[in-house]
């Protein structure tokens, strides 16, 4: 709790992976890929509920083994390829308001960036709070500057994506950044099935080191690189 403000983070890990399968529970650097979520989470000063959203079975199975008893599966029409998740938390806080527990802020933190840390999610909320409760999303800058990105029109010709000149320095380029999906913040009662998470309004930034999307093997392997550089610092 913060401010005399509850809040509920909410892990989102369905079973039907198609890059990975069952891409949460791969074990990576000896973890089950949801446990580096769920430990940031539980670090976290902030955080009164954790809740993980799982339609599956042996998902729930290892998250209970790592302390959190999961009372409910997620609804499958909320597991498939299309569902969004924003849907996937109305359902959450909906669970949770037929049981008339109340949360005033929620957290969504994707078990497919393990970097995350405590320190983050604790920083954005405050942040959230800092500017008056605006919806928080956190984001990276980008490695590869869009000033230097084209495309090719219908007449072959190539055309920037910016409405910018290139021939500056790249130390003068306009920063830009991208949503990394470690941490979204929202008011509770401000969601709906149309808010789009990734269009939250207050930049929480979080440094490059820290960001890593699994989807794929490489992006795995890419992750226990990066373990093993903590663990040699």
């Amino acid at each position: 709790m913060i401010q005399e403000k509850k809040v509920l983070a909410i892990i989102p890990a369905r079973g039907g992976s198609k890059g990975i399968p069952k891409k949460n529970i791969i074990k990576v650097g000896g973890k089950p890929l949801i446990q580096y979520t769920i430990e940031a989470a539980k670090a976290s000063k902030y955080i009164d509920e954790i809740h993980i959203s799982t339609d599956d079975v042996e998902i729930a199975s290892t998250v209970n083994g790592l302390g959190l008893h999961i009372n409910r599966l997620r609804p499958k029409h909320l597991a498939q390829d299309n569902s969004k998740t924003i849907d996937v938390m109305i359902d959450v806080l909906d669970y949770y308001n037929k049981q008339n527990i109340k949360f005033d802020i929620v957290v969504l933190l994707q078990p497919t960036q393990p970097l995350r840390k405590s320190f983050h999610i604790d920083e954005a909320i405050e942040k959230y709070l800092e500017f008056n409760e605006e919806s928080v999303v956190s984001v990276s800058l980008v490695n590869e500057h869009p000033i230097l990105m084209r495309k090719i029109n219908e007449f072959g010709t190539l055309l920037p994506l910016l409405n910018e000149t290139s021939t500056i320095r790249r130390q003068d380029f306009t920063p830009f950044y991208i949503v990394n999906g470690a941490v979204y913040i929202n008011k509770v009662n401000e969601l709906t099935s149309n808010t789009s998470l990734n269009d939250n309004l207050r930049p929480y930034i979080m440094d490059r080191r820290y960001h890593v999307d699994i989807d794929t093997y490489n992006d795995l392997k890419m992750f226990e690189l990066l373990l093993d550089e903590e663990g040699e610092q």
